[in-house]
């Protein structure tokens, strides 16, 4: 057997892992409580005027905070690094099942995946060990000290414009029921399937919207040389709700991204794992 069948071997049998299986289980009802928790910021955004940073860190800071938060906090840390282990795997030897163009963009989605899964797993490790300060101020000081180099501007620009076309990526994989095909509908009763689709898509249809318009402040930061627009989610959300109608558009993003919580609690039973 050669080295690559045999490393090929190797990372399949951990992907068959049960006991990876069943704490990426338990990462996706983790990642669930942080988008919940995440809604319930939007909201506050939308109509209290939070000071808490709009986006997953403040979320996961305000869990760290509640009783047994830490305990959770570390659980769901623990959840997504096997969510990440397990998507790289997908990365490297998954989706079997697709053939030529389809298994590519399959696994390429799935490196992605898995790079979103261990940036959580980092940020809540940091919110646990209060090693990690706003995180809005570091993407806004970062994006400072990009824009002062040779050609930062531009890989601000291209990074806000990488951003805005996986929110509209999102959007688009949530209206086409994309995420269906990923989930063990076969398992499902009626009435479980209908409100799995729904949550689905509003859910990403949410979440899309939010990165996109984050990516587009991006951009404009980087082309009118202010930093201070590129500070991420919490920007995204603060932008919203400073339009026309606009806390009650991010009260709408809210109940989105709370439907993207209880869409990763039930994916926590049905998800092809």
């Amino acid at each position: 057997m050669s080295l690559t069948h045999s490393a090929q071997a190797t990372a399949s049998r951990t992907a068959n892992s049960k006991w990876l299986e069943k704490l990426a289980r338990i990462g996706f009802i983790g990642y669930g409580i942080v988008h919940l928790l995440f809604a319930w910021l939007a909201l506050q955004i939308a109509f209290g005027g939070s000071s808490t940073e709009g986006d997953q860190a403040g979320a996961m800071r305000t869990l760290a905070d509640q009783p047994m938060g830490r305990f959770v906090l570390v659980a769901t840390a623990v959840g997504l690094l096997a969510m990440a282990i397990w998507q790289a795997l997908e990365a490297a030897v998954g989706h079997q099942a697709e053939r030529g163009k389809e298994r590519v963009m399959e696994r390429v989605a799935s490196a992605g995946r898995a790079v979103v899964y261990l940036y959580f797993a980092w940020t809540a490790w940091k919110v646990f060990s209060d090693a990690g300060s706003n995180s809005a101020n570091q993407q806004e000081a970062l994006t400072g000290e990009l824009m002062t180099s040779t050609g930062g501007r531009w890989l601000v620009g291209l990074a806000g414009l990488g951003l805005a076309a996986i929110g509209v990526g999102l959007v688009v994989y949530g209206v086409i029921k994309r995420f269906e095909k990923h989930l063990k509908t076969n398992e499902m009763d009626a009435r479980t399937r209908k409100l799995t689709r729904r949550l689905g898509v509003a859910g990403y249809a949410a979440k899309g919207s939010v990165y996109a318009i984050a990516g587009l402040l991006i951009i404009v930061a980087a082309v009118n040389y202010d930093p201070e627009k590129a500070r991420g989610l919490d920007a995204a959300l603060r932008t919203l709700r400073d339009q026309p109608y606009g806390p009650y558009l991010l009260a709408l993003m809210a109940l989105g991204f709370a439907a993207f919580g209880l869409y990763c609690f039930l994916q926590s039973r049905y998800r092809k794992v």
